[in-house]
């Protein structure tokens, strides 16, 4: 299942010639990370006081045409899960006449806050904090 959240550029997101800077495009993908978690009933502070901290790892942008000032841009948000310590999060940043702008594909993990390595198994921990799972691309 993909998430998908609706964002507004605003005049901070631009440069001196008026189109979206790059690392706007890393704000919309985190900020629309963080509201699937939310979405799918995860607490990222009771998550943090467990000792667990998601971290990126890597980070790809993708360019395909430009947002400027006043567009409006859904970005999605898909998790996909493997094995091993890692999962990536992709997303699509689609303008509002249905143009696909730029993706944004994350590799991320998560961190033992003590021992401040990463663990060996982060669907586990995902799931067993979501009341929504399938948000974050888990099973009920």
């Amino acid at each position: 299942m993909s998430f998908s959240t609706r964002i507004e550029v605003r005049v901070s997101d631009l440069d001196p010639q008026l189109h979206v800077t790059g690392a706007a495009y890393h704000q919309f993908a985190d900020h629309s990370r963080f509201a699937c978690v939310q979405a799918a009933g995860v607490s990222v502070d009771e998550l943090i006081a467990s000792g667990f901290g998601p971290v990126n790892l890597e980070t790809v942008i993708s360019f395909q045409v430009e947002l400027r000032g006043g567009d409006a841009v859904d970005v999605s948000c898909t998790w996909r899960w493997g094995e091993g310590k890692t999962y990536r999060v992709e997303h699509v940043l689609t303008r509002a006449d249905g143009v696909v702008a730029a993706t944004v594909t994350n590799v991320s993990g998560l961190l033992d806050l003590a021992s401040r390595r990463l663990i060996a198994e982060p669907a586990r921990e995902w799931a067993a904090r979501a009341s929504c799972p399938e948000l974050l691309g888990l099973p009920h």
